[in-house]
């Protein structure tokens, strides 16, 4: 019987059976091997915070409204990070084959049926780690917030938490040519910083703020910041960090008010630009060239060379302790960066 991770309630997390889907006209069946759980954005299911759990999405107004919440518990079909094989095709499919591995959406579920089309070009190489699959949707989220940043070579980019996105951000915007200051308030993920390219480290707690350190240490500040905490203090910090007309760009899922950004401050003197980055769009002067399919070609492309060490931040954890697993990120336990589920249908070993 498949199975799916779900919330039964805000701070529960298991495994519920599903039944099957059907395979269907150009579809492929895929068997779930790995599937990396996105800390920031589920942990907002698991604590009960996401506005749609409180409130509804008008996607015609693009307007949270009061009212009937968007869904409610149990949650299910979160997760956004998945690799897998594919087991059984439909007759009319050519492409993906039985037996290749792709990297998809499809949430925490054990199995999938899917369009063949949305997987023809997510197909990895025989002998890359499949793992490596798993950071297609995070990194693109990294890279959408560099890009958004619009960091060029020469420049100086201030990235704020190191967590998983954080640090990917940092070894991209040091891969474009950029300076990179890497600001977090746990020493091992600045270590880590380091050596994913960042030329300094700022403790996020220094007295007197990480954006005044970040300004010391750049001789007037960034030309650009990027955060990816989703912590109102940071995004104020980042806007401290910046020079005059300088941009922010906003990465991170920011829950309930933000009492610590004040706008008649470092904003409004020195028209700083803050723009979002949220992964459903492109920034906007990259939309005639980039898009979605485009981030996610480009950070696998660069993961499969080597330039991104990305397993050196994985745990990866047996889907059936999955409540340890976010008992963990909850807490925020530092030796965990990338959790990422292992399915019973993954190899026993990766290449």
């Amino acid at each position: 019987m498949p199975q799916i991770v779900q919330f039964p309630s805000p701070h529960r997390v298991d495994l519920a059976d599903v039944a099957p889907m059907p395979l269907t006209p150009a579809s492929v069946r895929v068997a779930t091997w790995y599937s990396g759980i996105s800390a920031g954005t589920e942990l907002t299911a698991y604590r009960g915070t996401n506005p749609y759990l409180t409130s509804s999405w008008d996607s015609g107004r693009r307007l949270f409204v009061p009212g009937e919440p968007s869904f409610g518990y149990p949650v299910q079909g979160w997760g956004y990070s998945e690799v897998g094989q594919v087991v059984e095709v439909a007759d009319d499919v050519d492409a993906p084959r039985v037996g290749d591995v792709v990297h998809g959406i499809w949430g925490h579920r054990s199995d999938v049926v899917l369009p063949a089309a949305s997987l023809a070009w997510r197909v990895l190489p025989p002998d890359a780690d499949p793992v490596l699959g798993t950071f297609a949707r995070v990194g693109s989220v990294a890279l959408n917030a560099v890009l958004a940043a619009d960091v060029r070579l020469g420049e100086q980019v201030a990235v704020f938490g190191q967590g998983v996105i954080g640090l990917l951000a940092t070894r991209f915007a040091a891969l474009s040519g950029a300076r990179v200051l890497a600001v977090d308030a746990q020493p091992t993920r600045l270590e880590i910083a380091r050596r994913f390219g960042a030329a300094e480290t700022v403790d996020a707690a220094v007295p007197g703020g990480a954006g005044a350190a970040v300004r010391a240490l750049t001789g007037g500040g960034a030309d650009s910041a990027v955060e990816l905490s989703g912590s109102d203090r940071a995004l104020h910090e980042a806007v401290r960090s910046v020079v005059v007309e300088g941009t922010v760009a906003a990465g991170g899922f920011y829950q309930g008010g933000a009492a610590h950004l004040r706008l008649g401050e470092e904003f409004h003197h020195n028209r700083v630009r803050i723009v979002a980055s949220q992964i459903s769009g492109v920034p906007v002067g990259l939309g005639g060239r980039w898009d979605q399919p485009r981030l996610a070609r480009t950070v696998v492309g660069q993961l499969l060379s080597g330039a991104v060490d990305a397993p050196a931040l994985v745990t990866q954890v047996p889907v059936d302790a999955v409540a340890s697993a976010f008992e963990r990120l909850d807490r925020g336990d530092p030796d965990v960066l990338q959790v990422v589920l292992r399915f019973d249908a993954a190899p026993e070993r990766t290449p």
